[in-house]
């Protein structure tokens, strides 16, 4: 144990509470110590030395960063019961006067959550390509529409040129079942499409005839690995550590949409989903920001 977390005498007086007055059983002591030490020591990376100040927020980007490290939803079940007997335990010893833990969703739904970029990261990677050279600005259109649009690689790949409407800023997609809908296109990237198409798709063209709009520097249309590799490329001059997939663009745009106040339907349109049950998945992120927008403004928040 290292001596500069200052929760450890927290946690000791906690372990001899489970193993003395809870009876448990000394690996189950063992694992939960791990576990905790852990936890306390996410919070003091994000500046968050004292027990009091932690919040719910803290608490579910704490789990969100143990599915991003690729944990498994059984571990990250363990580590959640064991911050919540923990959290229980400081309210009873009236350490804490919250229980902040009570609200949180239990490990089942952690399952599902999708990985996302912070909104500072998305920045970080779409200005990650040059504007000075003919590839780069072909792939900061590509990124830009996978943000703007939440399109799936596979949609992305299939745009034609006559699916835009980039004057009236929206684009046909043809999703899973051929099912078309339409995607409004934001200011940035119909600019970054815009600059692509008119100075250098053309001139990769060279001899071939394609009406795809993203093609590759021999001019023919792109494959899905192709987009995997650009945001690979990108995700690592941009400085970002997650490991992240074209789909991860999908998940990002979903969860700001809601973050910033976007109506579930809405989204649900512009993913494609069939059934909106698959779009709540994304307001599971965002609860705890509803929660405080809730404590703010409601007349008896």
């Amino acid at each position: 144990m290292k001596k500069e977390n200052p929760y450890l005498p927290l946690i000791d007086e906690f372990m001899q509470h489970i193993l003395v007055e809870r009876g448990l059983a000394r690996n189950t002591k063992d694992a939960y110590e791990r576990d905790l030490l852990k936890y306390t020591r996410y919070l003091i990376t994000h500046r968050m030395g004292q027990i009091k100040k932690v919040d719910r927020r803290h608490i579910t980007n704490y789990l969100l960063s143990l599915k991003e490290k690729g944990m498994a939803s059984n571990s990250i079940s363990r580590n959640l019961a064991a911050v919540k007997m923990f959290h229980r335990y400081l309210l009873r010893e009236r350490i804490l006067e919250h229980d902040i833990t009570s609200v949180i969703d239990t490990p089942r739904v952690w399952k599902r959550i999708p990985g996302y970029l912070s909104m500072k990261e998305v920045d970080d990677l779409l200005g990650a390509p040059r504007s000075d050279k003919r590839l780069e600005r072909r792939d900061k259109a590509i990124l830009e529409m996978f943000y703007a649009t939440g399109m799936r690689v596979s949609e992305i790949a299939n745009v034609k040129i006559g699916d835009m409407n980039l004057n009236m800023g929206y684009i046909r997609c043809f999703g899973k079942g051929s099912k078309e809908r339409v995607i409004p296109l934001g200011r940035r990237a119909i600019e970054a499409i815009e600059r692509y198409r008119d100075r250098d798709r053309k001139k990769m063209l060279s001899k071939n005839d394609t009406d795809t709009l993203f093609i590759s520097r021999l001019g023919k249309k792109m494959t899905r690995l192709s987009f995997w590799k650009i945001i690979k490329k990108y995700r690592k001059r941009a400085g970002i550590r997650k490991d992240i997939s074209p789909h991860t663009l999908r998940h990002s745009f979903a969860t700001h949409l809601l973050e910033r106040g976007a109506d579930l339907r809405s989204v649900q349109e512009m993913l494609g989903h069939t059934d909106i049950s698959t779009t709540q998945i994304y307001t599971a992120i965002s609860k705890d920001r509803l929660k405080k927008v809730h404590a703010k403004f409601h007349p008896r928040g």
